[in-house]
């Protein structure tokens, strides 16, 4: 039941990755590329954790690609906000 559940959240993140993906592609705004990268990235790492069978997430390398994710996310949004505050000001 475990592999079945993060199967489906793996397919929810590359179909969330794929739904930003087509939204960058029809504005070209670079926070929907990043959102896209990073949900891949989420998906990827849900993926190697059940498929290596690793015991412990939060203690093993791949950890490392939700933590990348994450920091995609912030990043993006940062970029954003201070993108909007330049062009206003």
């Amino acid at each position: 039941m475990l592999n079945f559940v993060a199967g489906v959240i793996t397919m929810g993140y590359i179909v969330a990755g794929l739904f930003f993906a087509k939204f960058w592609h029809r504005s070209r705004d670079p926070l929907f590329a990043i959102f896209a990268v990073a949900f891949w990235l989420l998906a990827s790492n849900q993926a190697i954790v059940i498929v290596l069978n690793v015991p412990r997430e939060e203690q093993s390398w791949a950890y490392l690609l939700r933590l990348a994710g994450f920091i995609l996310i912030i990043v993006a949004i940062v970029y954003k906000n201070a993108a909007g505050r330049s062009r206003s000001g």
